[in-house]
């Protein structure tokens, strides 16, 4: 369990003043200008060597994706773009950064833009993160006026502007290139790769795209060092991790934790336990909508880190953990995603535009035990057909829900299915009939 001394987001219950004020008085913005000194090579060393790696679902080493940029400036400005759209169901995170901690992020921001190059951060917030949006431009107003960003940042006389741009709810627009086209005011759609972002991204320019969390925590380990981030954790999932818990909890939260914490001691000590204590427990979603489903069995010893969670065949994503207790009825959770999926495909990938939605069709017709069982193969056969063949991994997140659904509970939807045609009354879970 993390020691309250290493926490990082100190405010994330905005107990106190998320102002300038409040942030100096817990270190923010604390030797920034000396952080600067020690020059691009050594920062991005250092953020390398603590072992961070991308808190928004790849979990790609953050230092190494920032040494991709060119080392020379040249007529092509670099730039870092901020992803703060979290549009996954079920994570809440990083608008609690933005809420009650945003000059963590501001200050992180400049720190990774000058190790970049860049002269312009660009945070692209969802648009209904209304209170997040004004509390983020107003702690950046603060910013300017305390001389800590603008012509002459922290003194360091490095020139850099942070912007921010509102979003207009576009889940696809979460995907890096997505994004970056929205930013440039064009139909947010993933590009092709190559060329990366690192290369050719805004404006055709060296961008690199962060998560609100990654830069969020690069001022606590420059100031605390890379060997303090790195001793926190499991080897290779290391340092501090914010967690949303919700559903069938009794006290949903977001939380920060150590990354590998086990899930069953996350929720207990974090939550209040399962709704009607852990046997009652039936599934969880780990990781964010898009991460596939496991069983309790799993669940009762599962470690909360990216190599634990792909092991047992689901994944971390954005720590957005989702419960549900036996009351639940699985088959119509997923098709309820399914749905969401198949409304936020931009419709330029084949696979997708109608994978999607064969998806959820079938999917509404084994909720309602209209089908037979055979076409529980065919789902599957189809999600195999749309994940890996799409631009961006949003053709995966929509079929990673329902093969987690087919491997660990394929018995309810065949039970959906053979009540139905028996003429069973089914109401709610399966199970309970």
């Amino acid at each position: 369990m993390l020691d309250d001394k290493d926490r990082i987001f100190t405010n994330i219950y905005g107990f106190e003043d998320a102002g300038i004020n409040g942030a100096q008085k817990r270190g923010d913005w604390d030797g920034t200008n000396k952080i600067l000194s020690l020059g691009r090579d050594s920062i991005i060393e250092t953020v390398k060597g603590s072992g961070l790696r991308g808190r928004g679902g790849a979990g790609f080493s953050t230092g190494m994706k920032w040494s991709f940029m060119p080392k020379e400036i040249g007529e092509r400005p670099h730039y870092l773009v901020i992803n703060a759209d979290e549009g996954e169901p079920g994570t809440c995170k990083d608008r609690e950064i933005m809420r009650h901690d945003p000059h963590k992020l501001i200050e992180g921001a400049l720190i990774a833009s000058f190790a970049m190059g860049a002269h312009a951060a660009y945070c692209y917030i969802r648009g209904e993160f209304f209170r997040e949006a004004e509390a983020l431009e107003r702690a950046a107003q603060e910013a300017y006026d305390a001389g800590l960003i603008g012509d002459n940042a922290c003194g360091s006389g490095y020139k850099f502007d942070f912007y921010v741009h509102r979003g207009m709810g576009a889940y696809i627009c979460g995907e890096e290139s997505a994004l970056i086209e929205s930013l440039e005011g064009k139909k947010g759609q993933p590009r092709m790769k190559p060329p990366f972002p690192a290369n050719v991204g805004l404006y055709g320019c060296p961008t690199t795209v962060n998560n609100v969390e990654s830069i969020a925590v690069v001022p606590d380990i420059m100031r605390r060092g890379a060997e303090w981030f790195a001793g926190i954790g499991r080897p290779n999932n290391l340092g501090t991790k914010l967690f949303n818990i919700s559903g069938h909890v009794n006290q949903p939260c977001t939380v920060e934790e150590e990354m590998g914490i086990p899930l069953k001691e996350l929720i207990e000590k974090h939550a209040g336990g399962v709704r009607g204590g852990w046997d009652n427990l039936l599934a969880i979603i780990p990781g964010g909508a898009s991460v596939p489903i496991l069983p309790k069995s799993i669940c009762d010893d599962v470690l909360m880190d990216f190599d634990s969670l792909r092991e047992v065949q689901s994944g971390l994503g954005t720590a957005a953990v989702m419960v549900m207790d036996t009351s639940t009825d699985l088959v119509r959770a997923i098709t309820r995603l399914s749905a969401f999926y198949k409304h936020e495909s931009c419709g330029q990938c084949t696979p997708c535009r109608e994978g999607t939605g064969w998806m959820w069709r079938m999917m509404e017709r084994i909720a309602a035990g209209d089908a037979e069982s055979s076409e529980i193969d065919t789902l599957e056969e189809v999600t195999r057909q749309v994940e890996g063949h799409t631009i961006c991994a949003l053709g995966d997140a929509a079929a990673w829900p329902i093969q987690g659904l087919i491997r660990h509970f394929r018995a309810d939807m065949e039970k959906k299915i053979a009540d139905a045609k028996a003429g069973t009354p089914q109401a709610g879970n399966p199970r309970a009939a």
